[in-house]
């Protein structure tokens, strides 16, 4: 599509900015970090307790990279044929000048898993119970830590050797394993014949066939429970150059070592600190996001599906709250909730709201994939305080159909935005980046399709809508990146609702974001 066979007006929504410590600002998580420190600098330095369960080969690694991210890790020298300005990367300046954290390396907690046991629980005949048993190798250490130990650990580090993304997955292969028999008996090998004979087995007494065999969900779920923060590793990005082919490469392709510390880093603070390590300054005052999750229960004959809201709030961090089982399936890819499951999830999430601020947002909005039923909006509005305006957004991926370029064949501008009419638009919030001096990305960017399907009053401006995503493409605290492509409302909720769907995933109702990613 060329601009010049349009009459649809174009528009450049501006990039966020971020505030960082001394209200200073800037669009870019590394530069600011860089510049001025977190949002909240603890002062003085704060000292946080890592905890490593691994083989002792990964926990060697990961305090190899605890000495380098405590200094300087420079970006690499370019290669022949790349720009030597590269603006997306930055040196990593260590921990402690971007953050304002520190930690002793020599006195990290660690626990050492024996590798036979990992291994001999990932050949277990049944699938489920390979997984469930290999995540138990690593919990059971944290558990005998908060039994045994009286030294709090404030981030549990699983670092994880190959083996477990080889066999710990859904529908992983396992061929040429010597499969060993588990503890499920004859029930276990018509399990494993179930896909040839198609047999229907009575399994309501084995909780362990209610979660995907998947050990990043399983794992997340088992930490939900312990109510600490986890964060899981691979050995092979602490360490690369240690895992090669017969060929003599690498693997695994990763970012450049300082990127890697970026990430390592901000992450270690997101999950030790109260508050997360920026927030959008540009956030208007009074407005709350919150982005609905549907995921459907596994092995569930009802097909009842878990929902649940993510909350999120100029401040940045998220909360996240567990809502009711139920059919809410009534299409492809279309959930809707009843009126009584939807009053309750949006009553849990203006009283945390109310009790944060002292009263009710002055906006509300709701992001979702799908549209909303009126018995199902008329639920939402009945809770909502008269002095809030709810505002139900729809942001929905695109696959090519429609295309922008800048200059005849360059990507457009991150922040390009399509205004079809005053409820729908077109957002490309990826492309060109100018203060980056480059687009990061594969092929030409896709816009997001945004609808702004109801409101409880007036509808609100469309660029505010628009600017309001924007924001919410750049509070990702698991990575130090510039921005995502979707924002967070939406981004993460199928990685929140792939643990709440888990039959083992039994936290409490409301926890911070940062327990699930």
């Amino acid at each position: 599509m060329k601009l010049d066979d349009i009459s649809l007006p174009i528009k450049h929504i501006p990039e966020p900015p971020l505030e960082f410590s001394y209200k200073q600002t800037s669009p870019y998580p590394k530069d600011g970090l860089f510049l001025y420190g977190p949002h909240r600098k603890p002062s003085p330095t704060a000292h946080i307790s890592i905890g490593v369960i691994g083989r002792a080969e990964g926990i060697a690694f990961l305090k190899i990279w605890a000495k380098k991210i405590k200094r300087q890790i420079e970006v690499p020298e370019p290669k022949r044929g790349e720009k030597k300005n590269r603006l997306h990367l930055s040196n990593f300046p260590g921990i402690e000048e971007a953050f304002g954290v520190s930690f002793d390396p020599n006195q990290i907690v660690t626990y050492e898993i024996d590798p036979k046991e990992l291994d001999v629980a990932t050949r277990t005949l049944n699938l489920h119970e390979a997984v469930r048993k290999a995540v138990d190798v690593y919990t059971a250490k944290v558990k005998h830590h908060i039994k045994n130990e009286e030294r709090k650990v404030d981030v549990w580090l699983l670092i994880l050797p190959e083996l477990v993304f080889e066999r710990c997955k859904p529908r992983a292969k396992r061929t040429g394993l010597p499969l060993v028999k588990g503890d499920f008996g004859k029930k276990q090998a018509e399990r494993a014949e179930l896909p040839l004979l198609g047999q229907v087995i009575d399994q309501t007494a084995e909780e362990i066939f209610d979660d995907i065999p998947d050990f990043h969900r399983q794992a997340k779920a088992a930490f939900l429970q312990l109510n600490v923060t986890s964060q899981l590793i691979r050995e092979t990005t602490l360490a690369p150059e240690e895992f090669v082919n017969s060929a003599g490469y690498q693997v695994r392709r990763l970012q450049d070592p300082a990127t890697v510390g970026w990430n390592l880093a901000t992450g270690l603070y997101y999950k030790t600190q109260p508050e997360p390590p920026w927030k959008l300054a540009s956030a208007r005052p009074g407005v709350a996001y919150i982005g609905l999750v549907y995921k459907m229960l596994p092995n569930d004959p009802k097909e009842h599906a878990c929902c649940a809201a993510q909350m999120f709030l100029a401040e940045g961090d998220g909360v996240v709250f567990r809502g009711a089982n139920g059919p809410w399936q009534t299409g492809r890819n279309e959930f809707h909730l009843q009126p009584d499951a939807a009053k309750n999830l949006i009553r849990q999430v203006l009283e945390t709201y109310d009790g944060k601020h002292g009263g009710p947002p002055k906006e509300l909005f709701i992001h979702g994939k799908t549209t909303f039923k009126d018995e199902e909006w008329g639920a939402f509005e009945s809770v909502v305080p008269r002095e809030t305006t709810l505002v139900g957004v729809r942001i929905r991926t695109t696959n090519g159909e429609t295309k922008l370029f800048r200059d005849g064949d360059y990507p457009v501008l991150r922040g390009t935005a399509m205004i079809l009419d005053a409820r729908n638009a077109y957002l490309w919030t990826t492309g060109y980046v100018p203060q980056l001096d480059t687009y990061i990305g594969p092929e030409t960017p896709n816009p997001l399709f945004i609808t702004v399907l109801k409101s409880s009053k007036e509808l609100p401006q469309l660029e505010d809508v628009l600017g309001d995503i924007m924001g919410l493409t750049k509070i990702n605290y698991n990575a130090c990146n510039f921005n995502d492509g979707l924002p967070v409302t939406v981004r993460f909720a199928d990685k929140v609702g792939d643990v709440l769907s888990m039959g083992s995933a039994r936290g409490a109702e409301k926890q911070p974001f940062k327990f699930y990613v």
